[in-house]
């Protein structure tokens, strides 16, 4: 079986982060700062203006989340699978929501939502998949690392880590029956994440058919999913590989979401949203945004700075979107479908909504 029939017709990737490129973050002038400063201020101002009393981005400034570096063992694949969780602000039992990192990628990236979202009371389970970490290039000669990353773009790390998804959440429901976890989750209710590669992670596992293969890796513990750089695989239409999902999807991209490896451009990305006809369905563009706006520093080929608002629009939305579909929030579900998302969104921005079945 080719990779075709399993892969977007580019694969991506998001990863490689601080350590390639230490020296470009989101804040990279002056002049950017206070263009973006600007910028906030409006935006905030017309968010507080909103008529509703929901707010996604409220976060008790008090409250600083605690991080827990984990390993799961999966003994049927002898397998160790690194984890790093974010606890919320209670002990309480707390929905759950997993992410899925880039090829190159750790536990330790996209920590702006792993940390956003446990002050919002979720646990947040962020998932290294070993194989297509960021061990891939680290362990390779500088000349090297490209190759490596292409390599490790396989459809056996495919399979690896939807088995990683799996075996995570089987664990998840021993750790919450005894343990230093017991009843802190409650696994009614669990959200499944992911950027590029984890895109395709996430989709995999949370309503994607395979047509031609006639494989289902669907997992019935995920009642809703936030796509980051989503594509539509090379063998299936997308119709044909979305228009079963049953669950509700947030759809992320930028208008320039060009992955370093794959070159699947942001048109592309735009198939699948069309496609889904199953369950609620959103999709955010940011203008400008590009492929690493979702990972916490820039990739070594981006040329522009970054928006200083990009991640707030993800986080506000995120949250919304959690708190509508996991804890059957009705402000949050009202603000998600009303007026909320352009409240934070800026005017280039494109926002598609379709809540109902």
């Amino acid at each position: 079986m080719s990779e075709g029939h399993w892969f977007p017709a580019k694969i991506d990737v998001s990863g490689v982060l601080a350590d390639v490129a230490p020296d470009i973050d989101w804040k990279r002038s002056l002049s950017v700062m206070q263009r973006a400063s600007l910028v906030f201020v409006s935006l905030v101002l017309v968010h507080f203006a909103w008529a509703g009393s929901y707010d996604p981005l409220f976060v008790d400034p008090n409250f600083h989340p605690k991080a827990r570096d984990l390993t799961v063992h999966d003994t049927a694949r002898n397998r160790d699978i690194p984890v790093r969780i974010y606890f919320p602000p209670n002990d309480k039992p707390a929905p759950v929501v997993l992410f899925s990192h880039g090829l190159g990628g750790s536990r330790q990236g996209s920590k702006f939502l792993g940390e956003r979202w446990a002050a919002r009371g979720y646990l947040a389970v962020f998932v290294q998949h070993p194989g297509s970490d960021d061990l891939v290039w680290k362990n390779a000669p500088p000349a090297e690392r490209m190759a490596a990353l292409r390599k490790a773009a396989s459809l056996e790390n495919f399979f690896l880590r939807v088995g990683d998804i799996r075996a995570v959440l089987d664990q998840l429901e021993a750790w919450n029956k005894s343990g230093p976890l017991a009843n802190r989750m409650d696994l009614t209710r669990i959200g499944m994440s992911g950027h590029s590669f984890g895109a395709v992670t996430t989709q995999a596992v949370s309503g994607e058919m395979f047509l031609m293969s006639g494989t289902e890796l669907t997992d019935p513990r995920i009642r809703a999913a936030v796509i980051m750089s989503p594509s539509t695989p090379e063998s299936e239409t997308a119709e044909r590989a979305f228009g079963e999902v049953k669950i509700p999807w947030l759809l992320m991209t930028g208008t320039n979401d060009v992955a370093p490896i794959g070159e699947t451009d942001a048109k592309a990305r735009l198939t699948v949203y069309p496609a889904l006809h199953g369950a609620p369905k959103y999709q955010v563009v940011l203008k400008n945004a590009d492929h690493s706006v979702f990972a916490d520093r820039a990739l070594p080929r981006d040329r522009r700075p970054g928006n200083l608002n990009h991640h707030r629009v993800i986080r506000a939305l995120s949250t919304a979107f959690w708190d509508a579909y996991l804890q059957d929030n009705k402000d949050a579900l009202a603000w998600l479908n009303g007026t909320g998302p352009r409240s934070v969104m800026e005017p280039a921005d494109d926002w598609k909504a379709s809540p109902e079945k």
